[in-house]
């Protein structure tokens, strides 16, 4: 097992929960990937302790609480969207006008970029501003959701990680 030295220890912790609040962040971003940053901190800083304090089995948890964080990101605006009356067509057009709105304006752009998205798709499928207005709607609704959802589950990953830490080596 490694045995760090104190200052190196709280080095690594610092730089780990600086990694984990850069993830928490990253949870209320369309792109920034937010409880995977958390648990690839958590991983990291396990395996450079030698597992004294984070062992598998709250390795196995976090990972779990990613996959289902990161997955929120996709059905529960998905969703959201098809609540609203939107098409998987528009579903694809706001999830690829996100994108487009991410790279020329960053986050704000992303989520404008997704609900225009929708919306155009909606309008030239249906030809009614109303019903694309819903299903717009229904988008945002969906994406607020799922922020509020991995922001949750990201802040229960922390704490779990900062709990292991505090009860300290068994």
């Amino acid at each position: 097992m490694v045995r760090m030295e104190e200052p190196l220890y709280t080095i690594l912790l610092v730089l780990t929960l600086l990694v984990m609040v850069v993830g928490l962040i990253g949870t209320v971003t369309p792109v920034l990937p937010g409880t995977v940053l958390i648990f690839l901190a958590a991983l990291i800083y396990a395996l450079v302790e030698g597992f004294r304090t984070v062992g598998w089995p709250t390795l196995l948890v976090l990972g779990l609480l990613t996959l289902i964080a990161t997955s929120a990101d996709l059905w529960a605006s998905a969703a959201g969207a098809k609540a609203g009356g939107a098409s998987g067509w528009s579903v694809l057009a706001g999830l690829a006008g996100g994108l487009v709105g991410f790279i020329l304006f960053t986050l704000p752009g992303g989520i404008l970029g997704a609900v225009v998205g929708v919306l155009l798709s909606e309008m030239l499928r249906l030809g009614d501003w109303k019903k694309a207005l819903k299903a717009g709607s229904g988008w945002l609704l969906g994406w607020v959701l799922s922020a509020i959802l991995q922001l949750s589950i990201g802040l229960v990953m922390v704490a779990l990680f900062i709990w292991q830490v505090i009860q300290g080596p068994e």
